[in-house]
Formats: C-alpha cells, sequence, structure tokens
C-alpha cells in the first residue's frame, strides 16, 4: 500500500509539472492570494445547468460574444506619442433549438492609451470609455466621412437584418472584397464592412445556452468598460496599457431578469522606456471566458474556482431576480459578497457585476 502511495505521488507530481510546460502566466486582478501561499480548497461540485434540462416550449437560447483585438499600435517617436488602440465587437442573440436568430444586439468599442517616447502614459485613464452605440452621432461617420448613417444605426440595421436567419443564411450575406454588403436590401441601410459582424454573430450562436429566456423576453446587451495601466515603462520594468471591458447579454420579462450571461475581456499592451512596443499586437485576444483554467486564478491565487466558472455562478444566482435586488446584494468594502449562498460559489469582486446589470436593466 506505501508503495502504491508512492507511486502515485510520482505520478500526480509528473503531471503537474508536465501540464506547466509551456503555459503561459496569466496576469489577473481579480486573486484572493493566501498568505503564506495557495490554500488548497475544494473545488464546488458541478450543477446541472439549464441547458442541461429539456428546453420548455418557447424557451430561447441567450448567447454572448465578445471579439477583441489590439490594431494599428505605433512606437512613440520624438515628434509622435506611441499608440495602443483597441478594438472590440460585442454580439448578444436570442436563438430558438432550430437555430434560428431570434433576435440580435451589436455594440462595439474604439478606445486608445497614448504614451510617449519616455514610457509615461499621457492618456487620461479616469475618462469613460463610451461604447459605439453610446457615442451615437459623436462617433463621426456622418459628420466626417459622409456615411449615409451613423455606426450605431448601422449595426442595429445589420442586427435586424439576421433577425430570423440561421447561422448559415448569415455566413451566406454576400459581400464584396472588403466585407461591405452587396445584396440590395442590406447595402440601402448598411455600407459598414460587416465581415467582423458576421464572424461574431457565428460565435454568439455557437456560444448560445438555455439560460432561462423565454419567447418575448427583451434582450439586453450592456458593457462596463475602463481603460488602465498598471506601471508605467521604468528602467526594470515594461508600462502596460490596457483596456477592460466587461459584458453581459441578458433577458427580462418586466423588471424580472430571465437570463444572463457575462464575458471579459483585459487587452494589455507593453512598451519600454523609449516607447517602444513590446507586445506582439498581432496575437489574438481572448476573453477571460475562452482562457477558462489559463486565467490561472485557481492554479496561481488558490481561488475556489476559475473567473468563468464564478462568474457564470453569478449569472445564475442573479436570474428571477429585479436588477434593484441584484444591486442590493450584500458586498464587503472591496465589492466582494457576504452573502453566504453567492459566496459559496463567487469569491471575487461583483461590483462591476452590479453595475453591469443595472446599467443593462435601462
Amino acid at each position: 500500500m506505501k508503495k502504491l502511495s508512492l507511486i502515485l505521488v510520482f505520478v500526480l507530481v509528473f503531471s503537474l509539472l508536465a501540464g506547466c510546460a509551456g503555459t503561459p502566466v496569466i496576469y489577473y486582478t481579480e486573486c484572493d492570494c493566501p498568505e503564506g501561499g495557495v490554500v488548497a480548497e475544494p473545488a464546488p461540485a458541478p450543477q446541472e445547468t439549464p441547458s442541461d434540462a429539456p428546453a420548455a416550449e418557447g424557451a430561447l437560447k441567450t448567447g454572448l460574444h465578445i471579439a477583441a483585438n489590439v490594431k494599428d499600435s505605433k512606437a512613440a517617436t520624438a515628434e509622435e506619442n506611441g499608440e495602443a488602440k483597441y478594438d472590440v465587437t460585442m454580439v448578444a442573440v436570442l436563438v430558438d433549438d432550430e437555430g434560428i436568430i431570434r433576435d440580435c444586439v451589436i455594440d462595439g468599442i474604439a478606445a486608445s492609451v497614448k504614451f510617449d517616447n519616455t514610457g509615461a502614459i499621457t492618456t487620461d485613464l479616469t475618462a469613460p470609455v463610451q461604447t459605439k452605440n453610446e457615442l451615437g452621432e459623436n462617433y463621426g461617420m456622418v459628420a466626417w466621412g459622409g456615411a449615409i448613417a451613423e455606426w450605431d444605426e448601422q449595426a442595429a440595421s445589420f442586427a435586424s437584418y439576421v433577425i430570423g436567419k440561421t447561422v448559415e443564411e448569415v455566413k451566406g450575406i454576400a459581400i464584396d472584397e472588403n466585407t461591405k454588403p452587396t445584396d440590395a436590401d442590406l447595402k440601402s441601410s448598411v455600407t459598414i464592412k460587416i465581415g467582423g459582424f458576421i464572424t461574431a454573430v457565428e460565435a454568439a450562436v455557437n456560444n448560445a445556452q438555455h439560460l432561462g429566456a423565454e419567447a418575448g423576453d427583451v434582450l439586453k446587451l450592456a458593457s462596463v468598460n475602463g481603460t488602465d495601466s498598471s506601471t508605467a515603462a521604468t528602467a526594470d520594468k515594461d508600462g502596460n496599457a490596457q483596456l477592460d471591458c466587461t459584458v453581459t447579454a441578458m433577458t427580462m420579462n418586466g423588471d424580472v431578469i430571465t437570463s444572463c450571461a457575462i464575458n471579459a475581456v483585459q487587452a494589455k499592451v507593453a512598451f519600454g522606456t523609449a516607447g517602444e512596443l513590446k507586445s506582439d499586437v498581432t496575437a489574438p485576444v481572448q476573453t477571460k471566458n475562452e482562457l477558462g483554467e489559463n486565467y490561472g486564478m485557481v492554479a496561481w491565487g488558490g481561488a475556489i474556482a476559475e473567473w468563468d466558472a464564478q462568474a457564470a455562478s453569478f449569472a445564475a444566482y442573479v436570474t428571477g431576480k429585479t436588477a434593484a435586488e441584484v444591486s442590493g446584494i450584500a458586498v464587503d468594502e472591496s465589492t466582494k459578497p457576504t452573502d453566504a449562498d453567492l459566496l459559496a460559489s463567487v469569491t471575487i469582486k461583483i461590483g462591476d457585476f452590479q453595475a453591469l446589470i443595472a446599467k443593462a436593466a435601462q
């Protein structure tokens, strides 16, 4: 028995070492790192999700997708600041069991952080980051580009156009080499590139699950966004410009939340003391849900569950509640929950989640 135990220990250690090889270190901000090292805690027992149960008549699946990338970033020079540019597309859908899209909402973010050739941030990181829908006409496509309609209107037109279609029909929408629509009906109201929309709608449909939504519910899409910098560049450490984006796809029947999905993105760009770019800005930006266990809260911080699991637990907890009840969830001074039922599966800060639900319910 003692010999068998030793063999099992060696196998376990070897497996852990093998699993660490090539695993990227993910820096996160929601870690409860116990003093004196990681405290091993049992993970919450798997629970049946709404998608495991048979769908009731009229039940719809709620889907969310965030597509984020860093684009057109540049290094700083003596004449010009460097800049990290972020582009985000967010899509929420309701889908029936035949794969037909019953509702769709689209939004986006175009944000940037500037830094000079000493590695100092020159952007006001306290300024709010508005989405393209929130900006409306201030996004400037009509005033400065002579577009037939503003971005938010064109995105809404595309979203309406895909309602009643399957993913295969959406993927079959005729486009030119720049991914602009060529179909006469769609082209009359949408002249922007739609390749990203098509891909994001497909992903949102593929992500969709039965979370409690039913026919007649109102679909909401909201985000809480901000730019941040962990540090300016120093002789010992790269600077860092970051976009934080937390998003929900939520449905409501009256004042009651009937389904909820949450995801988030931390898009980072590192730069040096001379304002030189240190990040591979061509690399894909994964969401926290896509990262899953690679986000690292369990492996590196000893959390009771990974971010994606905790976000899903919060989303399930607020389903059936009103936005006012969600705002009233008891939290401590750092916005971590103190309610025993919620605390059993959610130990991260939930202040942004509460703000997200309140914003979506408006």
